[in-house]
């Protein structure tokens, strides 16, 4: 009795291990499935709801956010940046426009419809790739209210079909006073292109930022969205047939935001328009230009001049996930230049750039160094999910393999040494961590709220040697040198003045991080 007992509980005990191992291998199989590890080189995530939150990225995002509110222009709406209020409420009122809304450029109170319109554009471009993500974490709603501040001013602007006011003051006047915005008393006078003076650069830019964000106003207001279609379609066709650069016929702005070309922004609204419309007219119009615009073969750095690199991965979009697309025959160069960015990007890579400091970063350019790490590391991010969506396993680099997983290990790399991992031990992002700029270089942040000031006697604050009375939260600072040294003075404006598009950048970076990412097939 007692040797029958046992051997049917050594029985039931050996059933229910082959069913524990039948169980563990399908779970196994599983989640090599979902995960995307299998035979094929797959790795990461795949298409779905957001996973785990990563804290530091999305508290980074939380503070990045909030600088778009402390840039408005305008009569301010649920104002939650209490050394702000109203200004700017007279822009436009000579030519019975309403242009007090947009965004103020950086540290001063001028509004370049360029920079702005990149700002839109690449907002709009991380709403629509990482809306998901941030939501999870109660920024969507935020980034959709600082795009919409942009757009409505970008819709006054355009006036009628070829006129764009694509200026707001003036600033050699600007820029002799240091005075809080609420409070400036300076000329404010409106800069427009049209037919006799005409800027593709800006139309087709201001294009693209309109395209873009139709996408993201599609479902909840589709009157809007068709608004800004409309607008851009008319500024895409005046961009095209007028062909000309606004640096050359408005001298005037090569100071600031002198442009290098405009067929990069001629491609890039079109690649946007595509997108919106599914009209095959602007698929054919990239694929037929690309010879001559793409310069293709030739890895470029992302920014508010250069849009041909973002424009590769966004057109890299369709290559990945419409296979059978009439006329993608054409985007064989942007896609290949594409992957050539990405392994450029790669430290690893037999291609990678030398252009990095001892510690790891991108670094291009003295002024504004962070704006080329940050705009990489976020298309990095955005190519890694979509070769993770695409179950596209491998990247070749001159006959190195690398993975997803790779691209998005780079992005972290640069996103860390912004948020403090660096020589310096300073985080870039005002308002993030223990250690970061105290002395930016912002004339709202550098004045008391209370203090009455006047053009001239307001430079006492730019000179002060006092930490800034208001801190600038989400702030995204120039960056460090190619030494990795970094001086925070308020006169330091290469080193020390924020800027909104760096702040569109860094949001989509560090949104894409803030959890486990893929990509949306379509962004319609």
């Amino acid at each position: 009795m007692g040797e029958k007992s046992q051997s049917r509980g050594w029985c039931g005990w050996f059933i229910a291990l082959v069913v524990l191992a039948v169980v563990v291998v399908a779970v196994v199989f599983t989640i090599r499935a979902k995960t995307g590890h299998s035979d094929d080189g797959g790795d990461g995530p795949v298409p779905g709801p957001p996973g785990a939150i990563d804290k530091k990225y999305s508290d980074a995002l939380k503070i990045a956010m909030q600088f778009f509110d402390i840039q408005k222009s305008g009569k301010l709406e649920n104002n939650k940046i209490p050394w702000r209020g109203d200004s700017g409420l007279k822009d436009g009122n000579e030519v019975n426009l309403d242009l007090s809304k947009g965004l103020y450029d950086a540290g001063d109170h001028m509004k370049f419809g360029f920079p702005m319109a990149f700002t839109a554009t690449v907002l709009s471009w991380s709403i629509l790739e990482y809306g998901d993500q941030m939501e999870a974490v109660n920024q969507l709603k935020p980034a959709k209210d600082s795009l919409k501040w942009i757009t409505d001013f970008l819709i006054n602007a355009h006036p009628s079909e070829n006129v764009l006011y694509i200026q707001v003051g003036d600033p050699s006047v600007d820029h002799k006073c240091w005075d809080r915005p609420e409070t400036m008393t300076g000329k404010r006078p409106l800069t427009k292109i049209d037919t006799e003076t005409p800027g593709t650069e800006v139309a087709a830019e201001t294009a693209a930022a309109m395209a873009s964000a139709s996408l993201v106003f599609k479902d909840n207001d589709p009157q809007y969205s068709s608004t800004l279609l409309k607008h851009s379609k008319q500024l895409f066709d005046f961009a095209d047939k007028y062909q000309s650069s606004y640096s050359v016929n408005i001298p005037e702005v090569q100071t600031f935001y002198n442009s290098t070309g405009y067929g990069d922004e001629l491609l890039w609204a079109a690649s946007w328009l595509y997108h919106a419309t599914e009209d095959k007219t602007y698929l054919d119009y990239v694929s037929e230009k690309g010879n001559d615009f793409g310069n293709f073969g030739n890895p470029t750095w992302f920014s508010w001049d250069n849009k041909l690199a973002g424009t590769q991965i966004l057109l890299s979009r369709l290559s990945f996930f419409k296979k059978g697309l009439s006329g993608s025959n054409g985007l064989k160069g942007y896609k290949e230049t594409a992957e050539a960015v990405m392994c450029g990007l790669l430290p690893n890579s037999p291609t990678a750039t030398s252009s990095r400091t001892h510690g790891g970063l991108i670094w291009v350019s003295e002024w504004n160094s962070l704006q080329h790490p940050v705009s990489s590391a976020f298309l990095a991010t955005l190519y890694s999910d979509y070769m993770l969506t695409s179950r596209i396993g491998k990247l070749s680099c001159s006959g190195k393999t690398f993975r997803a997983s790779d691209l998005r290990k780079f992005a972290k790399s640069q996103a860390d040494y912004m948020l403090g991992k660096n020589p310096t031990g300073m985080s870039f992002l005002v308002g993030f961590g223990e250690k970061y700029p105290k002395n930016i270089h912002h004339r709202g942040a550098s004045i008391p709220a209370d203090a009455t000031t006047g053009c001239k006697d307001g430079f006492k604050w730019l000179t002060s040697e006092d930490p800034n009375p208001n801190i600038a939260y989400g702030a995204l600072v120039g960056g460090p040198f190619l030494n990795e040294t970094f001086v925070d003075s308020r006169n330091n404006s290469m080193q020390n003045e924020p800027s909104t598009y760096n702040s569109a950048l860094v949001v989509g970076l560090l949104s894409s991080l803030v959890t486990t990412s893929s990509a949306l097939e379509s962004l319609k």
